[in-house]
């Protein structure tokens, strides 16, 4: 018979890793209501979706149509871990255009998506024991992403309109600090750093001698596509995120990237290789033909997310208690909400009981926005109309 011990042992070897903590938690709970309101809709209930940024557009033909001929031709077969050659080429062509660095194709490697491009730079560039700095509001993934990797992260409150603290960041900085993530355009603000707070993020970063993550994904519905970044000042140091998911109404392929230092390259092909062994051909070959086509679809979805951010403002405007922050890019608007009474939580809980209208708690983009609500915007204009009159009609039982 075993004794006592033998049996603790046993339980010990059946429990799961640390790692399990640091990757559940806010950032994985976010999406219960939206998840719901999903599975709503599927019985084909009355509901209305707005948080989540899907844009309710078509991928371009041409990208469709070269991944179907892609698959139609037999390319299904394993492929090079970092992505195909001319692939990587018009990925560091579009960066070059994007941010003045001149960059080759070793300093690029193709992911499935952004998401799992933060998720492999935040493995190979901390560490336990390690902190990694972001501004608050933040992605919910983000302290997952981040502290899968060991580190710790470390959030700094946002200034005036969501603006980065520039003050509050080099306060922030420790011994023990290896990264700054920044996300320009943010989400879920829209607000784009501006010259002045990312040249001092860069002092900073040279200073201390860090790494800056750049998340650029919604670099692309900026105005001309561009932000101001550091990667043509600090190439040895800036690490940038990129994907064709927004930009190019692409959120189900799985399209994204990671341009860096050479060196970190190779650490993430390893890491690809232990992880996803590469990406398929035929997704490969429709990135390429959606990066020959930037110019155009990025200019589409700017005018589309424009369009319906006007559409959505209009239907809230004059809502009695909420208060919409106008963001600067992007296909979403943080609502303040604290006039009505509610937190963000009890406003997005009690929104989709009474009218069945899923938004996303601000509360999981950090404290100083427990008392918002995010809303996406990427829908067809009679859709915001009709949640407009929803959300009016749910604030007016509040008063």
């Amino acid at each position: 018979m075993q004794g006592d011990g033998g049996v603790n042992i046993v339980r010990r070897r059946l429990e799961y890793s640390a790692l399990t903590l640091r990757v559940g938690g806010e950032g994985a709970d976010a999406w219960d209501t939206h998840y719901a309101a999903l599975a709503a809709r599927g019985r084909g209930e009355d509901v209305i979706i707005l948080s989540v940024g899907d844009p309710a557009i078509d991928t371009p033909a041409p990208i469709l149509e070269r991944a179907i001929a892609s698959l139609r031709g037999g390319d299904t077969h394993y492929e090079p871990l970092a992505g195909r050659a001319a692939l990587r080429r018009a990925i560091a062509a579009l960066h070059q255009a994007r941010t003045g660095q001149s960059v080759g194709p070793e300093q690029t490697i193709f992911l499935a998506g952004a998401q799992n491009a933060l998720f492999a730079a935040s493995l190979c560039l901390a560490g336990p024991g390690d902190e990694v700095i972001t501004s608050e509001p933040m992605y919910p993934t983000y302290r997952a992403t981040i502290e899968a990797s060991g580190a710790r992260l470390i959030r700094v409150p946002a200034a005036a309109q969501f603006r980065i603290d520039t003050t509050a960041l080099a306060a922030a900085i420790t011994p023990r600090t290896r990264a700054i993530f920044v996300a320009t355009p943010n989400n879920p603000s829209g607000v784009i750093i501006n010259d002045a707070d990312m040249t001092a993020i860069g002092d900073l970063a040279q200073a201390h001698g860090l790494w800056v993550v750049a998340d650029e994904v919604y670099a692309g519905l900026a105005p001309a596509g561009r932000v101001p970044g550091l990667a043509r000042r600090l190439p040895d140091q800036v690490i940038t995120i990129g994907s064709l998911s927004k930009s190019h109404a692409m959120t189900g392929w799985r399209a994204g990237w990671l341009v860096g230092p050479a060196t970190l390259i190779g650490h993430v092909e390893s890491l690809v290789l232990a992880m996803l062994f590469g990406l398929p051909g035929f997704i490969m070959e429709a990135a390429q033909t959606a990066l020959s086509i930037s110019a155009e679809a990025e200019a589409r979805t700017r005018a589309y997310c424009a369009e319906r951010r006007d559409v959505l403002l209009g239907a809230l405007a004059g809502a009695r208690g909420l208060n919409c922050h106008v963001p600067d890019a992007g296909m979403f608007t943080l609502v303040d909400v604290s006039a009505t009474s509610l937190t963000g939580a009890e406003f997005v809980r009690r929104l989709y009981a009474a009218e069945r209208v899923s938004v996303l708690d601000g509360a999981m983009f950090g404290a100083a926005t427990r008392s918002h609500v995010r809303i996406c915007f990427a829908a067809e204009p009679a859709t915001l109309r009709e949640a407009g009159v929803r959300i009016q009609r749910f604030v007016h039982t509040l008063s």
